[in-house]
């Protein structure tokens, strides 16, 4: 299917690096959406947008419950009702310290340094499908 964040606008990327708090929904294993305000980093060039978090947290157990295919996610900021956007795809929960520390430098980028978190581990969505006013 491709990278769709690839040929997106430098006012879309711009968009996605100001700070701003975003919103993520997940699918618990019942069926019901779980939605959570997060912060979350865009990587255009790698079609991943990222979320930092804690291993135990209901959104990663949500993903986790949908085993290795990864699970159906979503990400949405806006700033008001003029500009907004949702990133959606395929959720993968990674552990290893490479990933976790991506996630990290990133988010320090766009938001501020997170603090130590031995349970930190991150949530990656491959991006297959773009929505909103920002493009």
């Amino acid at each position: 299917m491709g990278n769709p964040l690839a040929e997106t606008s430098d006012e879309f990327r711009e968009f996605w690096a100001e700070r701003r708090v975003c919103l993520l929904a997940t699918v618990s294993p019942d069926g019901t959406p779980h939605v959570v305000a997060v912060g979350v980093t865009v990587d255009p060039d790698a079609g991943l947008a990222r979320v930092i978090t804690r291993r135990g947290s209901k959104k990663v157990r949500n993903v986790l419950a949908h085993g290795d295919a990864g699970a159906r996610a979503s990400v949405t900021c806006h700033d008001g009702f003029r500009r907004w956007s949702t990133l959606q795809g395929v959720a993968h929960v990674r552990t290893d310290r490479e990933s976790v520390a991506e996630a990290e430098r990133r988010y320090a980028q766009r938001y501020r340094q997170p603090r130590e978190n031995p349970e930190r581990v991150v949530i990656e969505i491959a991006v297959d499908r773009l929505l909103g006013s920002v493009k």
